[in-house]
């Protein structure tokens, strides 16, 4: 199994307007083979004090994929590349972790 953790870091305000984006194309992503799991994550209200907030701008994805082929067959994916050319003006920043399990 491939985990993800992607670090996306909206232009300032924009975090909504690219999470509308990027929600409508979790449906395609989470039917893809190999998907086991997607979907966006943010900084949840009223944690402990432990927590390291990402801030207003900044949302995760993330990620479990079967294996690195089913990975590779996701960046590739014709609703991927919509979805960025959609956002690519939106966006700030963007870190893509790549894991394995320990």
């Amino acid at each position: 199994m491939i985990h993800v953790v992607a670090v996306i870091t909206a232009k300032q305000g924009q975090r909504d307007e690219v999470l509308r984006h990027f929600r409508a194309i979790v449906p395609a992503v989470r039917a893809e083979q190999g998907c086991i799991e997607y979907g966006p994550a943010v900084d949840a209200d009223f944690a402990p004090p432990m927590q390291t907030k990402y801030g207003p701008d900044t949302f995760l994805v993330i990620e479990k994929w079967e294996s690195m082929a089913a990975l590779n067959a996701h960046a590739a994916a014709p609703h991927m590349k919509e979805y960025a050319a959609k956002v690519k003006d939106l966006v700030a920043s963007r870190q893509i972790h790549v894991l394995s399990p320990a």
